[in-house]
């Protein structure tokens, strides 16, 4: 089981109409707590029928992965899990290292084991379809699970090559693990990276004396509520342009802000090069600017309409 304990909240901040959230603590495979919450299927014009007719096998499920310094309880989150939450299940969870989850941020690398143990519990309640959807760090994090987490009736992963189409070889040490269940159907990553060590803007200059050094990590922890862990990637994760040729044929969509400060536009332009023809979809957001914040409601349910009228890999 991926929930060492669970539970619900005060049955008097939800709609009658509808069951109340559920909070669990899951266990990843590399033995990292990590806190969720599952709120079910509430449209908004909901009834009685509406809120118990179709078992969690009928209605997809949307697990949200938040940016850096985010967590499951942040105004930013909450509110698109209140949108996507009209149009599906949603679960949340926080990073290791990011609110009430254990262990350090590794800023992108373990966190795959994160999303995985969450997409896993998504399934163990009961829903058959499931889709990732991820912000910034939690963007690139999307991309490198969907490359590594694949239905289990999926073709071997390939890449372009200037050759044509070759067979990628994964490290061993990457993410993976042999959770049941823990593939995406489809995958939305939403203001990411292309490229690992990026600091060609001011943000991410920043962002790098938060991660690199004693006294941003100091900063990291006291101010923005993260714990940082110290020591540098070995090996190098799976960068995002790297993984995104690896996730089809689960469908995929990119979208970016075109007033991003954190990640230029040639970031999205580089990733939807990287997945080929057809292989993922580009939205370019005219005046948005950066992940879950700079994302406002009427993105947020285009994105959940996409995500939940995506067929399925």
């Amino acid at each position: 089981m991926s929930s060492a304990s669970e539970g619900r909240f005060p049955s008097s901040s939800v709609p009658l109409l509808t069951r109340p959230p559920r909070i669990a603590t899951l266990r990843t495979d590399d033995g990292v707590p990590v806190e969720a919450v599952y709120e079910p299927w509430a449209p908004a014009a909901a009834t009685p029928g509406d809120a118990a007719g179709d078992g969690p096998a009928a209605v997809p499920a949307i697990v949200v992965a938040h940016g850096f310094t985010g967590s499951a309880d942040r105004p930013a989150v909450r509110r698109a899990a209140r949108v996507f939450a009209r149009r599906a299940a949603v679960v949340t969870f926080s990073f290791r290292g990011h609110g009430r989850s254990g262990g350090r941020s590794t800023v992108g690398d373990r966190e795959v084991l994160d999303l995985a143990a969450a997409v896993a519990w998504a399934r163990e309640l009961g829903h058959s379809r499931v889709v990732t959807v991820g912000f910034s760090m939690g963007g690139s994090v999307v991309l490198r699970h969907g490359a590594l987490h694949r239905a289990p009736d999926s073709a071997p992963r390939t890449a372009e090559s200037p050759a044509g189409r070759t067979a990628v070889r994964v490290p061993a040490r990457a993410g993976r693990s042999e959770r049941p269940g823990a593939h995406a159907d489809a995958v939305v990553s939403v203001s990411a990276p292309a490229r690992w060590y990026y600091r060609g803007t001011a943000p991410m200059r920043r962002l790098h004396w938060v991660v690199t050094r004693p006294s941003g990590r100091l900063v990291g922890r006291y101010g923005l509520r993260t714990r940082i862990a110290t020591g540098a990637w070995d090996p190098v994760p799976l960068s995002p342009v790297a993984a995104v040729p690896l996730i089809a044929p689960a469908p995929l969509l990119l979208v970016h802000g075109d007033r991003d400060p954190y990640f230029p536009l040639d970031h999205p332009r580089m990733l939807a090069e990287a997945a080929g023809p057809g292989g993922a979809e580009l939205w370019l957001e005219r005046g948005m600017g950066h992940a879950e914040n700079a994302a406002d409601d009427a993105l947020l349910a285009r994105i959940a309409d996409w995500a939940t009228a995506a067929p399925r890999a």
